[in-house]
């Protein structure tokens, strides 16, 4: 029996497909740093300047999230919970971690970072909150 792909399933599509982006997006970066010169050690160098380290940051904010999200959806899932809420709440959660990678990868204001991660944190305690009852 096939599930339909709900706008949560959706969700965890997009998400699942900006991990392996960005995984696709370290793998050329660490490449690149290679290709000129660069050690395998500068990749755990921590500093905020380095778009490498961001990138690392990034994969493993994505790596730690993606595991709540997809707890959350299979919630929705199995208990069978939809609706106009759950849509918007899902939509305005993927935006959000798209806006937080990106944010981080450009190097921007971590204070946007934060709001940003307080939305999406917003979105999950709600979804989840409306998985169980």
């Amino acid at each position: 029996m096939a599930i339909e792909m709900t706008p949560p399933l959706w969700g965890l599509a997009i998400f699942i497909l900006w991990a392996i982006a960005i995984v696709i997006l370290l793998l050329a970066v660490r490449i690149r740093h290679l290709s000129t010169g660069g050690a395998v050690k500068d990749f755990g160098i921590q500093n905020e300047e380095s778009l490498l380290w961001r990138l690392l940051r990034v994969h493993a904010n994505l790596i730690e999230n993606l595991s709540l999200y997809a707890a959350v959806v299979l919630l929705l899932t199995v208990r069978g919970v939809s609706g106009t809420a759950i849509n918007l709440l899902v939509m305005a959660y993927i935006v959000f971690r798209l806006v937080h990678s990106i944010i981080h990868i450009a190097g921007f204001d971590p204070k946007f970072r934060v709001l940003s991660f307080a939305i999406q944190l917003g979105c999950l305690v709600a979804l989840t909150t409306l998985a169980v009852l």
